[in-house]
């Protein structure tokens, strides 16, 4: 039976990264006669330049036709100045989000070995990293209402958000959070403000209230200004880390960099039946669209979480993993993880080597 997959290149280095995970999936569909079916779209700034809108009628409609996403990277200045914030790039990625219900956002945070000197922190501080944050992704307060802009009294200007979550939305996440530890190491962080935020309060009551489902699983709370200092002075301690939209936006990227680079991670934003979009954690990067010395690899192991999670396909998914690996150990590197002794490729180079890598 066909599967559907939707690609949406999307803006800045996109198009070039999307390209190299395109060579990849072409192959192992291919190699494990996988019977994918691939079609492209817009979405974020090329929508807007296309059509008028970030998510077009036709991207949604195919996105839920779609048996997975694979996104580029949405976003560049040359819209960040559209004062109409339903106009602005994310907003079509925000979308797809809402309208096909992917709450829950897996982002790991793996070192590879042939890494551990591109950190900027210390190789016995980073050395064996392996955490997996689990974000909620479709509430709290970029889909709190209200929100606006506006001018008070005085001419005064006044920007606005609401921070919510109610219980149900607060289970759906723990529960995906505690059956990630359990497949791991059984040990789940909650991360949350509860020394200030009511929402949190609430989110850390019903956090404990889960627990006792999953007695297996050792729970642990942590405000995020400490999660924050904790992931750069000692980030193995952690295994998975749930916590919501905000936070998990800022300490993914936090713990994205002690892999080395942004640019090597990939993630996941799943519904309820393991239908995801998947995209590199990095964004659209557009100092350096157009060049060609993108680093695909995050959205490459995007292709492979993707194979994985929604069209169970582990063995494709694994053989790509593996081919990311034996290409690193051939010393090729892209400029976010070049260092000394290493060979220095470009975005179509790269990919070219992993597919190399997948035929031997």
């Amino acid at each position: 039976m066909a599967k559907k997959i939707l690609i949406l290149p999307g803006d800045g280095i996109g198009p070039e990264i999307v390209a190299e995970a395109r060579k990849v999936l072409d192959l192992v569909n291919e190699q494990f006669n996988l019977g994918l079916e691939m079609q492209e779209a817009l979405v974020g700034g090329a929508a807007i330049d296309a059509t008028g809108i970030p998510l077009p009628a036709e991207t949604l409609e195919a996105a839920q036709a779609a048996d997975a996403i694979l996104l580029g990277a949405v976003g560049g200045p040359q819209w960040d100045t559209n004062p109409d914030f339903q106009i602005r790039p994310e907003k079509g990625l925000l979308g797809i989000r809402a309208n096909l219900g992917l709450f829950g956002n897996l982002r790991p945070a793996i070192l590879y070995p042939q890494l551990a000197h591109a950190s900027t922190l210390k190789p016995e501080v980073v050395s064996g990293l392996d955490i997996l944050i689990v974000r909620e992704l479709t509430g709290g307060i970029y889909f709190g209402q209200p929100r606006g802009y506006r001018t008070k009294e005085g001419g005064v200007r006044e920007g606005f958000n609401t921070y919510v979550y109610d219980e149900n939305e607060i289970r759906r996440i723990g529960r995906v959070a505690f059956e990630a530890a359990r497949a791991r190491n059984k040990k789940l962080c909650s991360v949350d403000k509860a020394n200030v935020l009511e929402v949190t309060v609430l989110w850390r009551e019903v956090m404990n209230e889960l627990s006792a489902e999953y007695p297996d699983v050792e729970l642990s709370h942590m405000y995020v200004d400490n999660a924050a200092m904790q992931l750069v002075r000692a980030p193995k301690q952690f295994d998975v880390i749930v916590t919501g939209n905000m936070f998990g936006d800022i300490l993914s990227d936090a713990a994205a960099m002690l892999t080395g680079s942004i640019g090597m991670l990939p993630s996941a934003s799943l519904d309820a039946n393991n239908k995801g979009m998947y995209e590199p954690c990095h964004g659209s990067a557009p100092d350096i669209a157009g060049q060609g010395i993108a680093n695909p690899l995050a959205t490459i192991l995007s292709a492979a979480m993707m194979l994985r999670y929604s069209l169970g396909e582990g063995a494709a998914a694994d053989k790509i993993e593996a081919a990311v690996s034996q290409v690193l150990d051939q010393g090729l590197r892209t400029g976010d993880i070049m260092s000394e002794g290493m060979q220095r490729v470009g975005t179509a180079e790269m990919g070219d080597a992993v597919v190399a890598a997948l035929r031997a």
